[in-house]
């Protein structure tokens, strides 16, 4: 578990490797490997600091990550073997804990894509929703079962997942412990893409490959941008946009790009 040979020596994610989350650089895209799999690559405290130094010190060649499980899980959520009794201050200050690191995947400096397979549950659908895209494969299923076990989402769930499947859904998952399985999963709104067994990662890097070619401050204004113009008035939004897309379009790689469009240089879109 340490980083790439083909990058610079870096003790900050040399120490993530050791709590369990290495990089590795193919290409444009820095792709992310929680690697506890002996433990279903469940979160703990190690592993979620090591999620927020990795994302917090991408290296400056990488234009896209893909995150993903090692072994038969992508995540099954907060271990709770782990778990230790905290008053509520403590429990507070463990919490937004959770939120910096989760907030470094989500505001970090390119987009994410998120690999998933087995399970996604608690913290692991956490951290799922706080990518950008995510493809899941067919033997994912997803889970909130902190509802069933006296405890509550802490990871950005309550906020983050809501806005993927809604909030009467959520609360359903969290009363019932409902399991939805990956076919469910596309339908409701947990991933964008449901792939063959096995394949997850294959297409997560394809699509983050595809996502490093485009213009980076695009990229930026697509996840930062977004979804702050999603949560705005109306009115606001449309300010915001504007402000937006003329500052993409004055970049000089905007320019160069539509300039190459116009004279013929550039693809055209076509159906798939």
């Amino acid at each position: 578990m340490t980083p790439s040979p083909s990058l610079a020596p870096n003790p900050i994610l040399e120490r993530a490797a050791a709590n369990g989350v290495a990089l590795d650089m193919q290409g444009a895209v820095a792709v992310v490997r929680l690697c506890r799999q002996a433990k279903r690559n469940a979160l703990n405290d190690g592993l979620i600091e090591a999620l927020r130094d990795v994302f917090q010190n991408l290296p400056a060649q990488a234009r896209a990550a893909v995150i993903h499980g090692e072994g038969d899980h992508f995540c099954a959520g907060l271990d709770l073997s782990e778990l230790k009794e905290r008053d509520a201050g403590e429990g507070i200050h463990h919490s937004r804990g959770w939120h910096v690191a989760l907030n470094a995947v989500e505001q970090g400096r390119v987009p994410v894509v998120a690999a998933l397979h087995g399970a996604v549950v608690g913290g692991g659908l956490e951290l799922a929703s706080a990518s950008h895209i995510r493809v899941a494969d067919e033997s994912t299923f997803y889970a909130l079962p902190e509802g069933t076990r006296g405890i509550f989402v802490g990871g950005g769930g309550s906020v983050r997942v809501p806005k993927l499947i809604g909030t009467a859904r959520m609360i359903d998952m969290m009363l019932t412990g409902r399991v939805y399985d990956a076919h469910e999963g596309e339908r409701v709104g947990f991933a964008q893409y449901r792939v063959p067994t096995g394949t997850a990662l294959s297409k997560a890097i394809e699509l983050a490959t595809r996502i490093a070619t485009n213009a980076p401050l695009t990229n930026f204004a697509l996840t930062h941008a977004m979804p702050r113009i999603a949560e705005q008035p109306a009115d606001h939004g449309l300010f915001t946009e504007a402000l937006i897309a003329s500052i993409a379009q004055a970049a000089p790689e905007a320019k160069a790009r539509v300039r190459a469009f116009l004279e013929g240089k550039a693809a055209k879109v076509q159906k798939s």
